[in-house]
């Protein structure tokens, strides 16, 4: 078994902390020296230093990859299977440490991101499932209309593969790439945001330490135009899974179209919420309020557009306000908190000026808007109604807690309003007409549709959206499909 070697690490309260980079089975510095400051956005105080990594880096992590790769790609189902259990079970056993570390750095309120350590539990749980079903159905017979012939299918791992992943929900996108990539056979070069990497590597730890043989598994954490770009186009590398803004996704896609490499893609949305007028109103406010405001709204899946039936828009709107006055927002750490800072300065003046603008662009505010006083990059719920179909608030993502309401008169009024957006990737249908919320849900163009429920993803279903939101999908089957390739054999019978 590889036993990672131990690096020099910052600390929180005692808590060791790892900030290096990890290639070829063993961690290391950058080799240009240089190191990032990462914050706490509760108080926008430094937690450590980590390494910055360079395109040097990444080519020495993709190189490793393609040596272990070698060998690791004829290692059985049931092989994988054991390392992707043993991951589960360390991420187990240090769940509340994974927590802590996601609350300090992302700024998540400790609830939402012990839920997140679930969700990772669950996927590396799933994919091990998966692996060992690849030593059965990793190879098919397929009928064809020669019995001379015989044809099979097989799937094949795709290589070296780099994961660059996002700062909204650190160790889950990781898991939602990571798991299929290491279940398909591929050697992986994952890269976490240069703004939350110390889930991400405490995750890293734990995967470093389950055994894999060096190379297979490598980490270079940095910035994307230090490390993301020179990843996207490393020649070595055949596939790039990513997930981000769509403007940094389009930059992949050209940059992966330079070596032809496979490209799966995880962007933006500006999803609905259609609340019709037989709807449980106070199932209503409580799905909008999670659609909007979880996660301080950074999410791509937000439904920061609602669409409400006219004749009970004033209602539900009322319903709203005083839920997000009631919102506690703060410390994550504080009991009762129930939506954290935003995750970087950045973001924070970001939403700020949304904010500015949906004002200035005629919507109007009923609550909320003004960032909270002291330190940490605090914004309070806030609702516009009577929005402009053509604002930016109701057409762009914003990537924070800012709701958005508009009325219409009938059904299919709320299907052609949800449907007008460039992305479409989720949407959610509230109401009491079983038949109405299949209905809608059919006519949306979305690659995820909840009805009267929360926004739950279970691994075994799928991610992803039409339109600009998605290239691809993950979670499920599918995401397994995501890292493989497929080779066809014809063979004369009985050896011709």
């Amino acid at each position: 078994m590889n036993t990672p070697q131990v690096s020099p690490c910052d600390s929180i309260d005692g808590i060791q902390l790892q900030t290096q980079l990890y290639i070829d089975g063993r961690w290391c510095g950058a080799a240009g020296g240089a190191q990032l400051a990462i914050f706490n956005p509760s108080t926008e105080e430094v937690l450590a230093h980590v390494d910055a990594g360079s395109a040097d880096d990444v080519d020495r992590a993709v190189r490793a990859a393609g040596r272990a790769f070698k060998s690791w790609r004829n290692t059985s189902g049931s092989a994988r299977a054991h390392y992707l259990r043993a991951i589960a079970v360390g991420v187990e056993a240090r769940r509340e440490r994974l927590a802590t570390l996601q609350s300090q750095n992302n700024g998540k309120p400790l609830e939402e991101a012990r839920i997140d350590v679930g969700d990772v539990i669950a996927t590396f749980e799933y994919y091990a499932e998966l692996a060992e079903g690849l030593d059965v159905k990793g190879e098919s017979e397929v009928a064809i209309p020669s019995p001379e012939h015989r044809a099979l299918i097989r799937r094949e791992p795709a290589g070296v593969v780099g994961l660059i992943v996002p700062w909204n929900f650190p160790m889950v996108t990781t898991a939602w790439k990571l798991a299929p990539a290491l279940a398909a056979g591929c050697a992986v070069v994952l890269k976490p945001s240069e703004i939350t990497p110390l889930p991400e590597l405490e995750l890293a730890s734990i995967v470093a330490e389950c055994g894999l043989p060096p190379g297979v598994f490598n980490v270079v954490t940095g910035t994307g135009v230090e490390v993301g770009a020179p990843l996207a186009a490393h020649p070595l590398v055949a596939k790039v899974s990513f997930t981000g803004s769509t403007g940094v996704g389009q930059t992949v896609m050209k940059t992966a179209a330079d070596t032809l490499k496979g490209v799966s893609l995880e962007l933006g949305g500006k999803s609905s919420i259609i609340v019709f007028a037989d709807a449980n109103l106070d199932l209503a406010v409580d799905l909008v309020a999670g659609g909007a405001f979880f996660n301080a709204g950074q999410m791509c899946s937000a439904t920061s557009r609602v669409l409400v039936d006219r004749s009970i828009a004033d209602a539900l709107v009322e319903r709203l306000a005083d839920r997000a006055a009631r919102t506690v927002v703060g410390d994550p750490f504080l009991s009762g908190v129930q939506m954290g800072p935003l995750t970087s300065r950045a973001q924070f003046e970001r939403v700020q000026c949304y904010i500015a603008r949906g004002k200035e662009e005629g919507a109007r505010l009923v609550i909320g808007g003004e960032p909270m006083m002291g330190a940490g990059y605090f914004v309070r719920p806030t609702i516009f109604v009577d929005v402009p179909t053509n604002s930016s608030v109701w057409r762009e993502e914003i990537f924070g807690p800012v709701l958005c309401v508009r009325s219409f008169d009938s059904e299919q009024d709320a299907i052609d309003a949800a449907n007008d957006s460039e992305f479409g990737l989720v949407a959610t249908v509230v109401t009491s007409d079983e038949a109405r919320g299949k209905r809608v849900a059919d006519a949306l163009d979305a690659g995820v549709v909840w009805i009267n429920a929360p926004q739950l993803i279970f691994p075994q279903t799928s991610w992803g959206g039409y339109k600009r939101s998605s290239l691809g999908r993950e979670l499920g089957p599918f995401g397994l499909a995501a890292f493989q390739e497929i080779k066809q054999i014809l063979s004369v019978r009985n050896g011709g």
